[in-house]
């Protein structure tokens, strides 16, 4: 329920920026130079609930659609939202702190959140199939994680797209940290994995 409703909000505000109000999006998008010198903290918030374009929205809903309900159900509705959240935020925190003296720096999107709760997803079911557009062999979810954390640190160590790696790689680190060290008895299960208790 909770990840409809996320889907939802975050759907309305991106359309409202997009055909509504233009301002929002420059407004509301991470603009870590406008963020320090004019206290729009709130842009840690909002830019989270817009992006650049149709795939750009549409690529990290369908993610959180699938992953989402899971963990929602395996941590409880409290922990998700606050696993969600803390996503949210603490991935544009390396973006905050880089790009504090770069006025043309910006960034938007869901994916350091939806990145959050996919890697929470992994931790908790490491051998479960992840399916990839038109592969129709399914990768197992701990494999997936690592090479998508790979590819993200070479990629933004490239530098050559408009993507910010760093956010997918942050939000990953807080889906895997809050699970272990927040939620109740969650470092258990990775114990359990490696066969400690």
């Amino acid at each position: 329920m909770i990840t409809l409703i996320l889907i939802a909000v975050t759907s309305a505000v991106t359309l409202y920026a997009w055909y509504v109000n233009p301002n929002f999006q420059t407004d509301g998008m991470l603009r870590p130079y406008y963020t320090f010198r004019l206290d729009r903290w709130y842009q840690l918030i909002t830019s989270g609930f817009l992006h650049a374009n149709g795939m750009h929205l549409g690529f990290n809903m369908i993610t959180l659609f699938f992953f989402g309900p899971v963990i929602e159900q395996t941590m409880g509705a409290g922990h998700y939202i606050a696993l969600y959240f803390a996503g949210l935020i603490l991935a544009n925190v390396p973006s905050l702190f880089r790009h504090r003296n770069n006025p043309s720096f910006a960034s938007l999107g869901a994916s350091g959140a939806v990145g959050a709760v996919l890697f929470a997803f992994i931790y908790f079911f490491p051998m479960s199939p992840i399916y990839l557009f038109f592969i129709p062999i399914g990768i197992p979810a701990i494999i997936f994680g690592a090479v998508f954390i790979s590819y993200s640190f070479w990629a933004q160590k490239r530098g050559q797209d408009n993507i910010n790696h760093e956010a997918h790689i942050a939000g990953a680190a807080t889906g895997l940290l809050y699970v272990m060290l927040i939620l109740p008895r969650g470092i258990d299960h990775l114990l359990t994995l490696l066969g400690l208790i």
